[in-house]
């Protein structure tokens, strides 16, 4: 982000934080994986190859008995700010 003279550069990033991956064996189980976490309103980052969602055992659970990999990782998290620009 540059300030509004021109002088000033700022740049913004996220800060690392513990989240879970998942990872799939293909793009569909993938897909439907995020479509789970979606219909919970889960804040969730989106990848081609991952899916990324702050820690939760249930959420957890769920995605490997789907058959998903999941792994406790320490990352910059970026979610989708959502379809409407605002989070629930």
């Amino acid at each position: 982000m540059q300030s509004e003279d021109g002088t000033c550069l700022v740049l913004v990033s996220a800060k690392p934080e513990l989240v879970l991956t998942a990872r799939a064996s293909s793009p569909l189980l993938l897909m439907r994986a995020a479509y789970h976490l979606g219909n919970r309103h889960v804040a969730l980052e989106i990848a081609d190859n991952y899916l990324r969602f702050s820690p939760d055992s249930v959420l957890q659970g769920m995605l490997e008995k789907m058959g998903l990999e999941v792994t406790e990782e320490i990352v910059p998290f970026q979610p989708e700010m959502g379809a409407y620009g605002h989070n629930h």
